[in-house]
């Protein structure tokens, strides 16, 4: 009978083992498909609800002045929202405090009403290119200020935005 504890016990580790090398070789996969990042991050709205006064700011350490980047807003939103786009002004402030305000369109469905990007039940996930090639002047804290733009203050359904800057491979 002990013997078969003790058995029983190897085998549990030796599971507990295999697991977590799995789980970690999953996780250094995971890691290694995004080595182009330099930043992403995304704010959960509160009630999944965008207020027009609710600006979202994300500070970006960019040390890179000669590679050439790509920037996205990360755009999550419910199957319930009721367009097919959202306008944003996007505010960049570079170190120096010099800013530039630009009125972005996201599109978020097709002509047909169709969700874009990826979707998982009712929930839509969209990166959608800002900017692309850009080359950052000067190192230092970027920041860039998001805010809904719509002729609607309070926007149900957006749950998410965000900002993603990744660096440019040429081959």
């Amino acid at each position: 009978m002990e013997e078969e504890i003790l058995k029983d016990q190897k085998r549990m580790i030796i599971r507990r083992k295999n697991n977590a090398l799995f789980f970690g070789l999953l996780l250094l996969i995971i890691c290694s498909c995004d080595a182009n990042r330099v930043y992403e991050k995304n704010v959960t709205l509160p009630e999944k609800v965008w207020d027009k006064e609710n600006e979202l700011s994300f500070d970006v350490e960019i040390d890179d002045t000669v590679s050439s980047h790509n920037i996205y807003v990360n755009i999550r939103n419910a199957s319930h929202y009721s367009y097919s786009n959202l306008y944003l002004f996007v505010t960049t402030t570079a170190p120096s405090g010099a800013a530039i305000r630009d009125t972005f369109e996201c599109i978020l469905a097709d002509e047909k009403g169709k969700w874009l990007g990826e979707g998982l039940g009712d929930i839509w996930d969209n990166q959608i290119p800002f900017k692309r090639n850009v080359r950052f002047p000067l190192k230092g804290i970027y920041r860039f200020n998001l805010t809904q733009a719509m002729r609607q203050d309070q926007l149900p359904f957006i749950m998410d935005a965000g900002i993603r800057i990744e660096r440019i491979e040429f081959k």
